[in-house]
């Protein structure tokens, strides 16, 4: 039996609030395995300090991966290098998800037809699947530790949760 495993792409945000809320491992229930490229990394060590940070070269299912062409970065010049190295990625390897929550950054892949999914996608699924019992719990946390979320996307998820 042949196992396929899909290409999972992730930017920073979505990585660093999971790991806010103590839930990085929802990513490896849900898909097995993720991709970051080297950009993403990097944001994400520049936190070694906060108090969630998580060493993301020992979490043996997250894969860290370098673009092939560094002049591409020069297509997406209004986005962050981690954004704009998750998109490049995304083409490289035929991503079957991006997972991404910046606003610009999803309109392009939107505009490149990739199958998109943010923070909030990701907590949805968990919670259809049994992996979380409760989603508000872990909304409410992730605001009360800084991040911000549209306070209507979050009524629009609880109620797809059936939370409301």
């Amino acid at each position: 039996m042949i196992i396929i495993m899909r290409k999972i792409i992730s930017n920073t945000i979505p990585i660093l609030s999971l790991l806010k809320i103590n839930k990085l491992e929802i990513l490896k229930e849900l898909y097995e395995q993720v991709i970051i490229p080297n950009a993403v990394y990097q944001e994400i060590e520049q936190g070694k300090h906060k108090e969630y940070y998580k060493d993301l070269t020992k979490v043996d299912w997250l894969i860290i991966r370098k673009i092939k062409d560094d002049n591409s970065r020069d297509y997406f010049v209004d986005l962050d290098n981690g954004e704009a190295e998750v998109l490049i990625l995304a083409k490289e390897l035929n991503a079957d998800l991006v997972i991404l929550d910046e606003i610009l950054g999803r309109r392009y892949a939107k505009i490149l037809e990739y199958k998109l999914t943010g923070t909030l996608g990701v907590l949805l699924k968990a919670k259809e699947k049994g992996i979380i019992k409760s989603l508000k719990e872990l909304l409410t946390e992730l605001t009360e530790k800084g991040t911000w979320l549209n306070p209507k996307l979050i009524k629009e998820v609880l109620k797809l949760s059936k939370e409301e």
